[in-house]
């Protein structure tokens, strides 16, 4: 991949992503797939103004290995420098740079029971610390390709030309693949802001979903909620873009309030599984019911999790005209297949979609409606049939989608 074109790339994960300030720590967290790429980001973020740049390496073989020598309790044990670490992070609140490259099926064969059981115990212990950092530093999700990663992407191609093509992928779907992508990203959310001051206007309680393949869902909505996209901010009021890339106009939705049926588009990656031709059944807002044709099991410890894995916390609305959905590229990474097209989220929603939560308490904020829980998971559900309805308070009816694409 031309050098020239990933610098660019690095730069915009600095400079739009995190949109680091002068002097602020920065935390990398990156798997052995593309070292000389992480270098030239640590050095971009640098040179954007950072006062220190920390990388963490994993390695998914590794976390295979762990899961098939060690015994579950050790596994679930945190040592006394990992909650020093997490209490250093609650106080000191460095950005956060995530750069995926994960083999879609690099956790097939672990078992799933103590996976998920060492989850679990790990999560109540982080989920403290997560909810005190919320909405209060930067942080940004973006990808680079492995070679298992690119082999399963593209397997007819050798593994060097696998690689090559999903980089070449990677970046047009993440709009970085021209001569300013920082310049591109700001015309991008200036876009998907005007489409959510549009959505906010017409002050909707509901959402109806309808695809031929037998998707029929209504999700009702917080009336003091407000749909998001593109850039953020967090409450001290830095901007910056959390998904790169990023297609999606989003909300969280009324958490106990949806009924009908809704069937997968894409597989979902899943703790290091695919799960395939799924779909999930509301009754009462929660989940009753779900099938897949490929690793149910693994859907159904997911909506196990806690109470809140059976409901909603988001509600995504992507064109299916999409510039990822148009690679013709199944991905295999939700960063990417989220984007495609139209997709919810089962699990924790979002503080900042309630207008004034920065003056609320979480307990205030669930009360609202928004949805908690350990997990948030996205799956996709957009086609190129796909009809979205938004009923107002008034009753009134306005298309929102229509063959899979906006209406407006």
């Amino acid at each position: 991949m031309n050098k020239i074109q990933l610098r660019r790339y690095a730069k915009l994960l600095a400079k739009t992503g995190i949109n680091v300030k002068k002097g602020q720590w920065v935390m990398v967290t990156a798997e052995l797939d593309q070292p000389e790429f992480v270098e030239m980001v640590v050095e971009e973020l640098y040179r954007a103004g950072a006062g220190k740049v920390t990388v963490e390496w994993s390695h998914q073989p590794l976390t295979k290995l762990h899961y098939k020598y060690m015994k579950q309790d050790a596994l679930e044990k945190f040592e006394k420098w990992e909650l020093e670490k997490l209490e250093l992070r609650k106080n000191e609140l460095p950005a956060m740079l995530y750069i995926e490259s994960e083999d879609p099926d690099g956790l097939a064969g672990v078992d799933q029971e103590k996976f998920t059981a060492v989850r679990m115990s790990r999560t109540k212990v982080i989920k403290p610390y997560r909810d005190a950092m919320e909405n209060r530093y930067q942080w940004c999700i973006a990808a680079v390709p492995s070679k298992a990663w690119a082999k399963k992407v593209y397997p007819d191609l050798m593994v060097n030309s696998a690689v090559e093509k999903l980089w070449e992928a990677i970046l047009s779907a993440s709009r970085a693949d021209g001569p300013d992508p920082v310049r591109e990203w700001a015309r991008h959310n200036d876009e998907l802001a005007q489409r959510c001051d549009y959505l906010n206007r017409l002050k909707l309680v509901s959402l109806e979903y309808k695809s031929k393949n037998g998707t029929d869902l209504k999700v009702g909505l917080i009336p003091e909620s407000s749909f998001k996209g593109g850039g953020e901010e967090t409450i001290e009021g830095a901007y910056f873009n959390p998904n790169i890339p990023s297609e999606e106009i989003f909300i969280s939705p009324k958490a106990g309030e949806a009924e009908g049926i809704v069937y997968s588009t894409k597989p979902l990656s899943y703790q290091g599984e695919l799960i395939e031709d799924f779909s999930v059944r509301f009754e009462g807002g929660k989940v009753v019911e779900v099938k897949a044709k490929k690793n149910q099991h693994l859907l159904e410890k997911m909506i196990a999790m806690d109470e809140g894995a059976k409901m909603l916390g988001e509600c995504a609305l992507i064109a299916y005209d999409s510039p990822i959905n148009n690679t013709n590229t199944l991905f295999y990474n939700t960063l990417f297949d989220e984007n495609a097209s139209c997709h919810l989220a089962l699990g924790r929603g979002f503080n900042e979609c309630v207008k004034g939560f920065e003056s609320m308490t979480n307990e205030e904020i669930h009360a609202k409606g928004i949805n908690d829980s350990m997990i948030h998971v996205d799956f996709m559900i957009g086609s190129e049939d796909l009809e979205v309805v938004g009923i107002t308070k008034n009753g009134e009816r306005v298309q929102l989608f229509r063959n899979g694409n906006w209406a407006f």
